[in-house]
C-alpha cells in the first residue's frame, strides 16, 4: 500500500434557494372585500346621479310644455301674401328660449307642413290634444321634443319645441368622466393601498412563517410569542406546547438509547475480547498438536456478530450524542482539519493495507469552529465506509482545505458508489442499499449527517473521479 499526498483540486457547487411564498391569497380576498363595496357605491352613485338628471329632465319637460301655449298665442295672423309664414309676436319667455343655440321650434299645419321655424321638427300632428314627448337625434344632437295641437287665429296647428340640453343625454355622455373614471382610479388606489397595508400589517406574521420554514425538522425550540402578532399568539403558544411535548418525548428516547448503548458497551467489550481470543485459538490450532480444536467456522461467525453488535452500540451512542439539538448548548472550539485528516489516515492505515487499498491524503491547512470529537466521528465514519466498501486494490483519498472561500473535508473512493436515486436515502438511519456487500448497520452516514447538521452543514454526495465510486463532502459555513 502506497501512501499518497496529492495537490488540491478545485470544484464548484451551486445551491438553489426556495422562494418565499407571498400572501397573494390574503391580498386577493382583501382586495375583493374592498372593491366590491366600492363598485356597489359607484352603482348607487350612478343611480342617484341618473335620478337627479331625470328630475332635471322632468322639470325641463314641464318648462317646454309651459312654452307651447305661449308660442301658439304668439301667432297673430297670416302673412301678407299666400304662402308666407304667419306673423308672430313672441312672448318674452318664448323669445328668450328661441335665442338659445340648443333650442328649436316649429309651427306646422294639420298636414304636418312647416309654417314657421325649423322644418325638421315638422311631423304628423298628435292624434289627440294631449302633448307628446319623445327624444330625437338630429345633426348629432339628441333633442327633447314636445308636440301638441293648439288652436290659434290660423286655426288648429301643431306646435313643436325642442331642447338639445337634455340632462339625461348629458348624463349618458359624461358617465365615464363623472362615475367610471373616478371609481377606476379609486379601485387602483385601493389595490395599491391593500398591498402596502397587508405587507406592513402582516410583516410580523410573515416573519413568523419564514422563521418556521427555515427551521430544521429537528429544531423544536420554542417560538418567541412576544414577537408574534397578538391575533396569532394563541396559535404560537399551542405550537410551543406541541414542540415541548415532542421534544420531551424525543429527549426521553435519546436518553434511553444512550443509556442502553452505554450499558451495553462494557459487557460487549468483554464478550468481544473472549470471542477474539477463541477465534485466534481456533485459527491457530492444528490437528495432532494435542490442543482441543474449536469449531473455527462457528467461532468466526460469532466473532463477526460480536463485532457488529459492538459497532452498533457504539454507533447508537454516537448518534445520540451527535443530535443537533443536544449540541446547541455546547460551545464550539477551533478544530484543525489537517491534523484531523492525518489522524484518520493513521487510524485506518492498517485496515486499508489489509485490503491493499491505496489510502491517500490531500490535506491543506484549514481550521473551523466546531466540536472536534464529533468531526472525528464524522470523518472516521466516512473513511471507514470508503475502506469497507472499496474492493481490494482500490483507491481512497482523504481531503481537506478551502474551496470557494469555505473550509471543507472530503473522502473519495473508486468503489461501487451510490446511485443518484439512493443518495438521499442512505443518509437515513438503518438504511442500506440493496445488494450491498459487507457488514454494516446503516448508521455510519446517518451519524455523519447528524454531525454535519450540528455544524450547520449538509453532506454532499457526488460521483468520484471519471464517474467512478463516491465522493462525500462537507463544506463548512464561512
Amino acid at each position: 500500500m502506497a501512501l499518497r499526498f496529492i495537490g488540491t483540486h478545485a470544484r464548484r457547487a451551486t445551491r438553489g434557494a426556495d422562494a418565499l411564498g407571498m400572501t397573494s391569497g390574503l391580498r386577493r380576498r382583501l382586495l375583493v372585500m374592498l372593491i366590491t363595496p366600492l363598485i356597489l357605491l359607484a352603482l348607487v352613485n350612478a343611480w342617484f346621479d341618473y335620478r337627479s338628471a331625470d328630475n332635471v329632465a322632468a322639470q325641463q319637460d314641464q318648462r317646454l310644455l309651459a312654452l307651447v301655449p305661449l308660442l301658439a298665442d304668439s301667432v297673430i295672423g297670416e302673412g301678407a301674401n299666400p304662402g308666407d309664414a304667419p306673423i308672430l309676436l313672441l312672448a318674452p319667455a318664448v323669445e328668450e328660449f328661441i335665442k338659445g343655440s340648443d333650442h328649436a321650434y316649429a309651427i306646422a299645419d294639420a298636414d304636418g307642413k312647416a309654417l314657421r321655424g325649423d322644418p325638421w321638427l315638422a311631423a304628423l300632428p298628435p292624434t289627440t290634444t294631449e302633448p307628446e314627448f319623445h327624444s330625437e337625434e338630429n345633426l348629432g344632437v339628441t333633442w327633447r321634443i314636445v308636440r301638441q295641437r293648439q288652436q290659434t287665429v290660423l286655426g288648429e296647428v301643431t306646435v313643436s319645441l325642442a331642447d338639445g340640453s337634455d340632462p339625461r343625454q348629458q348624463w349618458a355622455r359624461s358617465i365615464l368622466i363623472k362615475v367610471l373614471l373616478p371609481n377606476l382610479v379609486l379601485v387602483a388606489a385601493a389595490a395599491f393601498a391593500v398591498r402596502w397595508a397587508v405587507e406592513r400589517a402582516l410583516k410580523p406574521l410573515l416573519d413568523l412563517r419564514e422563521a418556521v420554514e427555515r427551521r430544521s425538522p429537528r429544531d423544536l425550540t420554542a417560538i418567541d410569542a412576544g414577537a408574534s402578532p397578538e391575533e396569532v399568539r394563541p396559535l404560537v403558544n399551542s405550537l410551543n406546547r406541541l414542540f415541548g411535548l415532542v421534544n420531551a418525548q424525543a429527549e426521553s428516547q435519546r436518553r434511553f438509547i444512550a443509556d442502553a448503548a452505554h450499558q451495553l458497551r462494557t459487557p460487549l467489550a468483554g464478550l468481544q475480547a473472549q470471542v477474539e481470543a477463541w477465534a485466534q485459538a481456533a485459527n491457530a490450532a492444528s490437528p495432532g498438536d494435542g490442543t482441543v480444536r474449536l469449531p473455527t467456522e462457528q467461532v468466526n461467525k460469532l466473532r463477526g456478530a460480536t463485532r457488529r453488535t459492538s459497532q452498533l452500540a457504539n454507533q447508537l451512542l454516537a448518534l445520540s450524542r451527535a443530535d443537533a439539538r443536544t449540541m446547541q448548548a455546547q460551545p464550539m472550539q477551533r478544530v484543525d482539519l489537517k491534523d484531523l485528516c492525518e489522524a484518520m489516515l493513521e487510524l485506518h492505515l492498517d485496515a486499508a493495507t489489509a485490503k491493499r487499498i491505496d489510502l491517500g491524503l490531500d490535506a491543506q491547512p484549514a481550521q473551523v469552529m466546531g466540536h472536534e470529537w464529533l468531526l472525528r466521528e464524522l470523518l472516521g465514519n466516512l473513511v471507514d465506509n470508503a475502506v469497507k466498501y472499496t474492493p481490494q486494490g482500490g483507491t481512497v483519498t482523504i481531503r481537506c482545505g478551502h474551496r470557494e472561500g469555505r473550509a471543507f473535508v472530503e473522502v473519495e473512493d473508486d468503489g461501487p458508489g451510490v446511485a443518484p436515486a439512493e443518495r438521499a436515502r442512505v443518509l437515513a438511519r438503518f438504511y442500506r442499499v440493496k445488494g450491498t456487500q459487507g457488514e454494516g448497520n446503516g448508521l455510519g452516514l446517518a451519524i455523519a449527517e447528524e454531525i454535519a447538521q450540528a455544524h450547520h452543514g449538509h453532506l454532499e454526495m457526488q460521483p468520484g473521479a471519471d464517474g467512478r465510486g463516491l465522493k462525500v463532502s462537507l463544506a463548512f459555513a464561512g
